[in-house]
């Protein structure tokens, strides 16, 4: 199974002073060096981590693929930078991160599709574990999605670690059998997962992935990729990046 690892934190540390530390691009070729399978960076409408620039460097400069997460509302940028992969996901400019899957029936995403494939990049949406939107990404004619592992990644949370007892307890949640839930949502993910994989779609999964959770995921067969950002640069912050992704992906291997 193939990680992607997610820098946009490390522009948000950046993006903190003004300043140009961290550098990005130490932290790309820090990711290389540890043997990162993909570079996934977020381009986002409001610019609030990865600029233009950044993007424009990373795709021209990294050695490995650069999976480019975008709106449809930047096709055009999309189209003259080229990545190996545009990932499109929904986007809000007042969320703190993706909150959910795409909508499927959006008027804009069938031309967006098309000229991102037009280009030759390669096009992967963004979608919640259900089977209505994996046949309707099936539809598109998109050869990859990314199913969001959010909800599973939160009712992880819940059960496991003691978030609940903290502000950042999440409300949805306090009043239902966790454990419960927990599984719910790994079994929707593994039946989406396999149902994806045997109508033809390549299956990557990723949001809210962490050391502690990565494993459950992993062992799902049908899924050749997570890409996991937030996790791995908060664990850099003690043990460095190279160290963090090592460890990520020893995880994923021994799944």
């Amino acid at each position: 199974m193939k990680l992607g690892v997610n820098i946009d934190h490390i522009a948000i540390l950046r993006q903190a002073r003004q300043v140009n530390d961290p550098d990005i691009l130490n932290a790309m070729y820090l990711a290389i060096g540890a043997r990162a399978d993909q570079i996934t960076i977020h381009l986002r409408e409001d610019r609030r981590h990865i600029d233009d620039i950044d993007a424009k460097n990373i795709i021209n400069f990294c050695s490995i693929p650069v999976n480019l997460e975008c709106a449809t509302a930047i096709t055009d940028i999309v189209l003259s930078l080229r990545p190996n992969r545009a990932t499109i996901v929904p986007e809000k400019r007042q969320e703190l991160t993706t909150e959910g899957g795409l909508n499927l029936s959006s008027p804009e995403l069938p031309s967006a599709i098309k000229a991102m494939m037009g280009a030759n990049i390669d096009v992967s949406l963004f979608i919640d574990p259900n089977l209505d939107d994996i046949k309707a990404a099936k539809e598109l004619g998109v050869s990859t999605i990314e199913l969001h592992t959010g909800s599973f990644a939160n009712a992880y949370l819940m059960a496991f670690s003691n978030i609940s007892k903290t502000k950042f307890s999440i409300k949805s949640l306090e009043n239902m059998d966790i454990k419960e839930a927990l599984e719910a949502e790994l079994d929707r993910i593994r039946v989406g997962a396999k149902f994806a994989k045997n109508i033809g779609l390549k299956v990557a999964a990723g949001h809210g992935l962490n050391y502690q959770n990565v494993g459950l995921i992993a062992k799902i067969p049908e899924i050749f990729e997570l890409n996991i950002g937030q996790s791995i640069v908060a664990r850099s912050v003690f043990v460095g990046l190279d160290q963090a992704i090592k460890e990520m992906k020893r995880l994923i291997d021994e799944a």
